[in-house]
């Protein structure tokens, strides 16, 4: 069957020209961008109850934008002057970069990671008397407190925002031939909005091992993914599988 219309279970990308925009032109197709989940906020009172007091840490471990984001507006409600010798251990460029909404970047010792949170590790090993804050969301891979915990430094998690399910009931009668997940959290939120969900003949594009091991335990047939050596971005394995059905 011919794919004519797709639903991304993410925000539209703020960028134009993007590999969708792109997707579009070249495969005339209709694709709707949609976040499935959405990050709230927790409250000051919330993380005090953790037992958390900023001014008990030297350095900073941020995951995300969303971790930027949340530990800036947490020091804000509590009145917390972020102290100018704070370290930031950023784990990639792009955590880094959107870091300057809220520090002067030269002025600042910030460490900065490749892409993965492995790769931040040497980093953090050389600061290792340091004392950490790592602010996070309820949902946090088991990778990073497990990688902190062997290098034996002084860490705390914070849970400062937390992941929840976006309300969809008005996609109730709206089909579309691919649906597009990118996390187990997105295939959790396809079931808890629609519990009578039947595939018939929608197709599920899924990114990463752990969103096709969610995809799987749901018993949804998987029809494209992603990332492989041939298609390691989705978009890539959207315009092949496209171009191979709409013949």
């Amino acid at each position: 069957m011919k794919v004519k219309t797709i639903l991304v279970s993410q925000p539209e990308p703020k960028i134009e020209n993007s590999p969708y925009s792109r997707l579009i032109e070249k495969e005339k197709v209709k694709v709707d961008f949609r976040p499935f989940i959405h990050v709230e906020g927790v409250q000051a009172k919330s993380v005090r109850q953790q037992k958390i007091d900023l001014n008990n840490f030297t350095a900073i471990v941020l995951t995300s934008r969303n971790s930027v984001d949340h530990f800036f507006r947490i020091a804000e409600e509590m009145r917390f002057k972020v102290p100018d010798t704070m370290k930031y251990f950023c784990q990639s460029e792009a955590v880094a970069y959107y870091l300057q909404k809220y520090v002067v970047y030269r002025k600042r010792k910030i460490y900065v990671g490749k892409r993965t949170f492995n790769e931040l590790v040497p980093l953090i090993k050389k600061y290792k008397d340091e004392k950490f804050l790592l602010p996070s969301s309820d949902t946090l891979k088991a990778a990073v407190p497990q990688a902190l915990d062997e290098l034996g430094v002084d860490w705390t998690r914070g849970i400062f925002y937390k992941t929840v399910i976006s309300d969809l009931s008005d996609l109730r009668n709206v089909y579309y031939d691919v649906l597009v997940f990118f996390s187990p959290s997105g295939i959790e939120s396809l079931l808890k909005n629609f519990p009578d969900f039947e595939q018939n003949d929608t197709r599920i594009a899924v990114f990463g091992n752990s969103t096709v091991k969610a995809a799987t335990d749901a018993g949804l047939r998987i029809d494209i993914q992603a990332p492989t050596p041939e298609t390691p971005s989705m978009t890539m394995a959207l315009q092949k599988y496209i171009t191979s059905v709409n013949k």
